[in-house]
């Protein structure tokens, strides 16, 4: 065939993978929306449980993501028939043994695509966006006051009980662990966090004092009431004082109504202890909102982007043992010249994973690059046999004339 001849035979196949992308692209239109949603479930998860949401910034912008989210799974699902279509164009130069490897050829690099996908989505898009979305620091402060908020419920349910020992012991074992976390914690310059707005802590306590009064009233006794009601007098002297900015008025009204609601329940060490725990809850809750002072908002576009572009690395990654061979095959490469430059390749390797790498840890980098390298090295071995193999054919083919 001419020069001429092999570019109308590369058209009419580029055609043809075209149609197919085509008409799986619009199929999978049908089933956009949960496909997106399955796709975007590394980035969600790796979110605050009260932040798992992406924007979108333009009226079309939901639009246009579904429509990319259709084309790209059109390229995904048309992989056989892109095979098929490529291992056409190249049979011609083979060998007819050689073309009777054409249904291997397409249903292994099939699932070498396959694996690809399932390697990336599974084992590489969860622990980068978990170091991408989330500061260690501001993520174990957080799991902790999750856990004291949860005792700090269970504690405030004892003493609508009357159980106020078991409220006390709730609120103790909650104090000591809210306290070892402010006691762990590093110095605001060194992690990059804010220093703790005081105000914060102010009307995390003021709403702490509601809850802890509110579980109090309902076993006081009748003789009680006016007790709770100068409580009630303090509380409201410490929302004026913070709704004025005079925010040490407000703690000193908040302390003394803690006082007298223990005096009112005639268990002020029990009270005390819950009180205590309040107020690490806000301090902690203060501390918390100093580390998040840079939160995430994701785009749909960008997300879907980025998470698109790293499962076709990775899917054409792992076609990489089976196109070598398929260059081996043609006699385009050797194994000795992959073995010259394995070195070269190896350095090559790692810059592709850099660049493509949106982390700057190890972890992921290595997680890109290993199995680049491994399928680099597969495919040197894979041109090896085929090499190996055609040495004996040609050494046998003497004896069998």
């Amino acid at each position: 065939m001419s020069l001429a001849d092999h570019l109308v035979e590369l058209r009419g196949r580029l055609a043809k993978c075209a149609l197919a992308v085509l008409v799986l692209g619009v199929a999978s239109l049908i089933f956009a929306k949960p496909i997106f949603g399955l796709l975007m479930q590394p980035v969600l998860q790796a979110l605050p449980a009260d932040q798992r949401a992406l924007i979108y910034t333009s009226g079309i912008e939901e639009l246009n993501v579904l429509m990319k989210v259709g084309v790209y799974c059109g390229v995904f699902l048309t992989t056989p028939v892109l095979l098929w279509q490529l291992w056409g164009f190249v049979a011609p130069g083979l060998y007819p043994q050689e073309r009777r490897m054409a249904s291997p050829f397409v249903v292994f690099g099939t699932l070498a695509f396959v694996a690809g996908l399932a390697f990336c989505y599974l084992a590489v898009l969860p622990p980068m966006f978990r170091f991408l979305l989330n500061e260690e620091d501001s993520a174990a402060l957080e799991e902790r006051l999750e856990v004291g908020r949860l005792q700090e419920e269970d504690a405030l349910r004892y003493v609508r009980l009357g159980e106020l020992s078991h409220a006390a012991r709730l609120a103790g074992g909650g104090e000591e662990q809210l306290r070892a976390s402010g006691d762990g914690s590093t110095d605001s310059t060194t992690t990059g966090s804010l220093a703790p707005d005081e105000s914060v802590e102010v009307r995390a306590r003021l709403e702490g004092l509601g809850r802890l009064v509110d579980a109090t009233a309902v076993g006081l006794s009748p003789s009680a009431r006016p007790r709770l009601l100068l409580v009630m007098e303090k509380r409201l002297t410490a929302v004026d004082a913070f709704r004025t900015g005079d925010l040490r008025t407000a703690s000193a009204a908040l302390d003394e109504a803690a006082g007298l609601l223990g005096g009112a329940a005639e268990h002020g060490e029990e009270v005390a202890g819950l009180w205590r725990m309040e107020k690490e809850l806000a301090a902690g809750t203060a501390r918390y909102e100093a580390m998040r002072w840079t939160r995430p908002m994701l785009t749909m576009s960008e997300q879907l982007s980025l998470v698109l572009l790293l499962l076709m690395a990775f899917g054409v990654i792992f076609e990489l043992p089976l196109v070598m061979a398929l260059l081996g095959s043609v006699g385009l490469i050797s194994s000795r010249f992959l073995l010259k430059y394995n070195r070269h390749a190896f350095v090559v390797c790692l810059i592709a994973a850099a660049i493509l790498t949106p982390t700057g840890d190890v972890v992921n980098l290595s997680m890109m690059a290993g199995p680049m390298l491994a399928c680099y090295e597969l495919g040197v071995l894979a041109v090896w046999l085929i090499e190996r193999r055609k040495a004996r054919a040609a050494a046998s083919a003497p004896t069998a004339g």
